[in-house]
């Protein structure tokens, strides 16, 4: 049973420690060469408790347990950007993040647009996404400083249709 929580502050280091195992996990994906840093704040119990106020910020619950998280950004015009989403490398290839996902396009039904962005590098998440109905819009140049690009995506939501 998965179910996607507001986060509270007094998730905030679980969240930022599963967010540490996560991303460093992640650097074994990484090229060789390449910067071995996570994104901005994974490891900051202060980064994390200034967006569980300031943002929707969820905690991913499996069978009770806090597995992951998830945050958003609200852009204005029904314009949601997804900021990270992570599950503990302990329980990843379980459809956590699938039905998180599922469970958050539920939550946020007038959200007509949706973007993000990740590593080149990371394939699985790549197709993690395509799989959840995102389209590849756009592949940003190398950082010279983090040695990949980034792959911008957006899913579009026409309220018409069911998605």
């Amino acid at each position: 049973m998965i179910d996607l929580m507001k986060a509270q502050k007094c998730d905030v280091e679980t969240l930022t420690e599963i967010q540490i195992r996560t991303f460093v996990d992640d650097n074994k994906n990484k090229p060789p060469g390449s910067s071995l840093e996570g994104p901005p704040g994974y490891n900051s119990l202060k980064w994390n408790s200034y967006w569980i106020i300031h943002t929707h910020y969820y905690k991913i619950l499996y069978n009770g347990k806090v597995v992951g998280g998830l945050i958003m950004f609200d852009l204005g015009d029904q314009h949601f950007e997804i900021g990270r989403i992570w599950v503990d490398p302990d329980f990843q290839n379980l459809g956590i993040g699938q039905a998180a996902m599922a469970e958050m396009f539920k939550l946020h039904p007038d959200v007509t647009r949706w973007t993000l962005g990740t590593p080149s590098w990371a394939v699985r998440n790549q197709h993690f996404y395509e799989k959840m109905g995102f389209e590849k819009v756009r592949e940003t140049k190398v950082d010279p400083e983090l040695g990949w690009s980034g792959i911008e995506y957006e899913r579009c939501i026409n309220k018409g249709r069911k998605s």
